[in-house]
């Protein structure tokens, strides 16, 4: 049985894994859970994960979740190049301390402002709060005045001299808040983004108030870097759903359900 990997590509930590794997052309069956309907509370998916999160691996009869866990995983059944997970103790230390950092410092506080910038809005039909999405991006400015003033004032990439599972973390993340915040000028207008702004992500998505990389110059070249490392093709398969504005009618096919999603939301972000 083929290895099963089961992604919502919405989530930053599932297009980490679906790029690591694509990248390192690894085997897999791409199992897709839908966050957005409620596939991850349906008892075939609790059966794979019991706490009814994504990523999710089955190997055989082996289940695993967490991204780092599945990652590091990954690289080591399938050797994968060293550069990502290092074998040298000092190296491999680094990218240890940043994996270990970034879930409060930087995944916390960047899913929160995605949620706030795209999700709420999408499931309540209600506009941004801009006084909460101030709030909620103070509280990542702290981390990214560090990637950008100290850590890659020294290094190219955040962990060592090469792109490592830190980059790769740290970039499915900040990306999302950028895309998150280009919707302003897409999703809740009613137009779609014309084809030729998808044909690539080399442009930084920006909107007024919200545009990541302006304040960080050491941070917007490292963004170059790990797509260019990772490969732009790639970079953008893995994140075709994220630059497609949802359509506000999908939330109200279940209305019961968007009421309860808007009420965790809210109460996430309080």
């Amino acid at each position: 049985m083929p290895l099963e990997l089961f992604l919502d590509l919405y989530s930053p930590p599932c297009r980490a894994i679906y790029i690591f794997a694509k990248k390192n052309g690894i085997p897999f069956e791409f199992r897709p859970v839908e966050l957005g309907r409620g596939e991850h509370l349906k008892p075939e998916f609790l059966k794979v994960n019991p706490l009814g999160k994504v990523p999710a691996l089955r190997d055989g009869d082996f289940l695993l979740a967490e991204s780092v866990a599945i990652l590091l995983y990954l690289s080591r059944k399938y050797q994968t190049a060293p550069y990502w997970y290092p074998p040298d103790l000092q190296a491999r230390a680094r990218v240890d301390e940043y994996l270990a950092w970034q879930h409060t410092a930087i995944q916390l506080p960047a899913t929160n402002v995605y949620l706030c910038k795209s999700l709420l809005p999408h499931f309540s039909g209600q506009p941004v709060d801009t006084v909460r999405l101030d709030r909620l991006l103070g509280k990542l400015k702290p981390a990214l005045q560090h990637l950008d003033q100290e850590v890659l004032a020294a290094k190219p990439f955040l962990a060592t001299e090469q792109v490592s599972l830190a980059d790769l973390m740290a970039f499915t993340e900040l990306m999302q808040v950028s895309f998150s915040c280009l919707f302003a000028l897409w999703g809740h207008s009613g137009h779609r983004a014309e084809s030729s702004a998808l044909a690539t992500l080399s442009p930084q998505p920006t909107a007024v108030g919200c545009d990541l990389f302006r304040d960080w110059p050491r941070l917007a070249a490292w963004r170059a870097r790990v797509e260019a490392a990772l490969g732009p093709e790639l970079v953008q398969d893995a994140h075709k759903l994220v630059l497609q504005p949802r359509d506000p009618r999908d939330a109200q096919q279940d209305p019961r359900l968007a009421q309860e999603l808007v009420h965790r939301l809210q109460e996430r972000l309080s």
